[in-house]
């Protein structure tokens, strides 16, 4: 039904999408860079492969539990670090230099998770996939169809809930403004604090997908993260649903740029895929710094006609 080049582009264009989303969010709360965002992903990863080499359960049952182990690691990032450095009037460079800390402290916990797996449970923990535990669709994997939906699903429960709920106004007047949001009464550290888990949480939706598609390992969040900011940027680091659409036009170019490239001039150009994310994030900040989502779309169509 589908060429396998655009299945691999729909599952991690769908996948990337919630990561680039998630990052967005965070930025717009604390306009802090988060490194540690890829692994809140390879966090839910293992929760994924718990579930299915321990637990013997399918791997999309770690929906729910991936969303709140990710979460969770998202707001202890905020309470604990961030929201403490931010209080004390901590500069922009020092709190990106605190995200990339605190990724450091969870590379090492997710590697010991690794090594304690390994050995007392005797399953493989480094370079796995779980696409034996996925379910056919058409002659197809079942990933094929969820990620997308689920991507989707994201992007319109964001919808609802930032613009027909009376906490998501609330937490979006906080994230715009937030002397004034202060000023009416909202609970500003209360909004942020719910967007980084929600951030986290998408990114945890996101990792328990990955070992039905991609080759897992603790060093993924570190790989991806690239590719996440470029997607972010692309969109426009203001507008999650830019990200959204940043984190499809990123997925796409990466797995059929490579693609084509590979069968133009060779397989030696595949480990060179990050170029891609690299060139697009480049060219965005030299011609529309905003992203997508800053452009003045009408004056240019208008100009056209």
């Amino acid at each position: 039904m589908f060429p396998p080049i655009l299945r691999d582009a729909v599952v991690f264009a769908s996948i990337l999408s919630m990561l680039s989303t998630g990052l967005t969010l965070t930025y717009m709360t604390t306009k802090v860079p988060n490194f540690a965002h890829g692994d809140f992903a390879v966090v839910s990863i293992y929760v994924s492969l718990i579930l299915a080499e321990i637990l013997g359960l399918n791997p999309y049952l770690g929906i729910l539990p991936g969303f709140l182990v990710g979460g969770l690691a998202a707001l202890i990032l905020y309470l604990l670090i961030l929201k403490p450095l931010l209080d004390r009037g901590a500069s922009y460079v020092i709190l990106m230099i605190a995200t990339i800390a605190y990724d450091m402290i969870l590379i090492s916990a997710i590697n010991i998770l690794a090594d304690y797996l390994t050995g007392v449970y005797k399953v493989v923990t480094r370079l796995f996939i779980l696409k034996s535990y996925d379910f056919q669709v058409f002659d197809q994997p079942g990933i094929v169809f969820i990620a997308p939906l689920i991507a989707m699903a994201m992007v319109i429960s964001l919808y609802l809930f930032l613009n027909k709920t009376k906490f998501g106004i609330a937490m979006r007047a906080a994230i715009e403004n937030p002397s004034l949001a202060g000023v009416v009464g909202i609970n500003v550290n209360l909004t942020y604090a719910v967007s980084w888990f929600i951030s986290g949480g998408l990114a945890g939706i996101s990792g328990t997908l990955m070992p039905l598609w991609l080759m897992c390992n603790p060093d993924l969040g570190m790989r991806l993260i690239v590719s996440i900011f470029a997607a972010s940027i692309v969109g426009g680091l203001t507008n999650i649903y830019g990200a959204f659409i940043g984190g499809l036009l990123i997925g796409f170019a990466e797995v059929l740029g490579t693609g084509y490239l590979s069968i133009i001039v060779g397989s030696w150009i595949i480990p060179y895929r990050p170029i891609i994310p690299l060139v697009m994030m480049s060219l965005t900040l030299l011609f529309a710094p905003k992203g997508l989502t800053g452009i003045a779309w009408r004056e240019i169509f208008k100009r056209g006609e």
